[in-house]
């Protein structure tokens, strides 16, 4: 073990500090890098093997990134808004040099050679990389469970489902085994874990974090995104993620350095819609309560609310026209995967023309129906998901509020049908059920006004101050 690492038993009380509070530490030389990485290592350590959020450790190699941050910053040089914090990194992300595995047991012992674009943007910022998160086999469905690691558990109540796709991520973070985690959104798999573990993310309108594809450049409902505790915290890290790379042709050009501006907003003048259900999609009553109380809330900032009636039905054939053609796309040629990702291969190879055309009159007709829409509002919140967490063993839900769900996909619909809309959305926490397990509220904001999303939730996470309430995972046995 290094040097670094016979100290790695210090105590792990830095962990809990925001990314926000970990750099201006950092800077004020208050605190360095090894010691916040000894910290997350520590809290890894303790909390990890309950809820199976960090699939892939890298710690010598983090704590020598962590001293070589430390000796830069001892000659003033400063790489970016990240430098020496820990980060993890969606085990979908190709790190190289380091186990990437897509949650498929095709690649369990796929190591890549070359960075995906967002993990080398947050290298190049100064993150110190601890590891992978888990995700179920390539990001299929908002569960975490796969083949090769099993299944990742809510830290609010370990029976529970930490969602998914990036539910490894939410839990890492809920535990505060990390303060930043990035993640990945097609139809939800950043917003619902975050909803479910009691933390923040943002699903970034699409070309603002520029993504890498070989098959479908120019396909916007998978995007990446921050996930953290904060709303301070998700600027930061897109701080450093955002701005454009021609490795895509969707990338935005404005630079990253946009979400380093304030967070302060004056609420006074602002005309939020509120969706209780998104138009008709059933609702269980223990997140209807939390997100009506929300609301409550946001009336007593100053904020003016409308309920609203609401049609997004066109996104239903939109989306999964389009999401199954994808994966005939990027995965009808991989010999082995599991059954949600070949039923998806499957939809996906039965998509004609016809229905493609179809799906982008239908998409179009939305676009201009939400413009005029967001010509009147400036915000839609709704519910993140319709259901709380649920039993880890269950594969999906099959019913909501009594309504049955035909499929695995469709009790998702209240992310997804937003996905549709090009639009930037973020979750943040809004309180607990009865029974203690979290809810998010979900704040979608006009298309390319991902700053102001993230300031809507700022202020309500200030006057809540839900996301400061930590799990207490029972103390292991044994």
């Amino acid at each position: 073990m290094s040097e670094h690492g016979e100290q790695a038993g210090h105590d792990s009380g830095a962990a809990d500090l925001t990314a926000t509070e970990m750099a201006a530490l950092l800077r004020a030389r208050e605190v360095s890098a090894v010691e916040l990485t000894q910290a997350c290592l520590r809290r890894i350590e303790e909390t990890n093997p309950q809820v199976n959020a960090i699939v892939t450790l890298i710690a010598e190699r983090a704590l020598d990134q962590a001293a070589r941050a430390d000796e830069d910053l001892a000659r003033g040089m400063v790489h970016g808004p990240l430098h020496g914090i820990p980060v993890a990194h969606k085990d979908l992300a190709d790190t190289a040099g380091v186990r990437t595995t897509y949650g498929s047991r095709a690649f369990a012992d796929h190591v890549p050679v070359e960075d995906d674009p967002l993990v080398r943007r947050i290298r190049e910022a100064g993150g110190i990389m601890l590891g992978k998160t888990n995700t179920p086999e390539f990001g299929t469905g908002s569960h975490t469970v796969n083949e090769v690691f099993g299944a990742t558990r809510n830290p609010y109540d370990l029976s529970k489902s930490a969602g998914g796709s990036s539910g490894g991520a939410a839990a890492a973070l809920a535990c505060r085994m990390v303060p930043l985690a990035d993640g990945s959104d097609m139809g939800g798999s950043l917003r619902n874990p975050a909803s479910f573990c009691n933390v923040a993310g943002l699903r970034p309108t699409p070309g603002r974090v520029p993504s890498k594809s070989p098959t479908a450049a120019w396909f916007t409902l998978s995007v990446a995104g921050a996930m953290a505790r904060t709303a301070g915290d998700l600027a930061l890290f897109m701080s450093a993620i955002a701005g454009f790379d021609p490795v895509s042709p969707l990338s935005i050009r404005e630079d990253g350095s946009a979400f380093a501006e304030p967070l302060d907003m004056d609420l006074t003048s602002v005309r939020v819609a509120f969706s209780p259900d998104l138009g008709g999609l059933p609702v269980d009553p223990r997140t209807a309560a939390a997100t009506a109380r929300a609301v409550e809330e946001l009336t007593g900032l100053g904020v003016k609310v409308e309920q609203v009636d609401l049609d997004l039905s066109d996104a239903e054939e939109a989306f999964r026209v389009y999401r199954s053609w994808h994966y005939a796309l990027a995965f009808g040629d991989f010999p082995e995967v599991g059954p949600n990702v070949a039923w998806n291969v499957e939809q996906g190879r039965k998509v004609t023309g016809a229905e493609l055309g179809r799906a982008e009159r239908l998409r179009t007709r939305l676009w201009h129906r939400m413009r005029r829409f967001f010509g009147r509002y400036d915000f839609l919140v709704a519910p993140v998901s319709q259901v709380p967490p649920f039993p880890v063993e269950q594969p999906y839900v099959t019913e909501v509020a009594g309504v049955e769900m035909p499929d695995y996909l469709a009790w998702m619909r209240s992310c997804y049908w937003i996905s549709v809309l090009h639009a930037p959305a973020m979750s943040v926490p809004c309180g607990f059920t009865s029974d203690g397990l979290p809810v998010g509220l979900q704040i979608v904001g006009r298309p390319w006004a991902d700053m102001d999303v993230l300031r809507l939730g700022h202020a309500f996470e200030q006057a809540t101050g839900f996301w400061r309430t930590a799990p207490r995972l029972p103390e292991p046995t044994g």
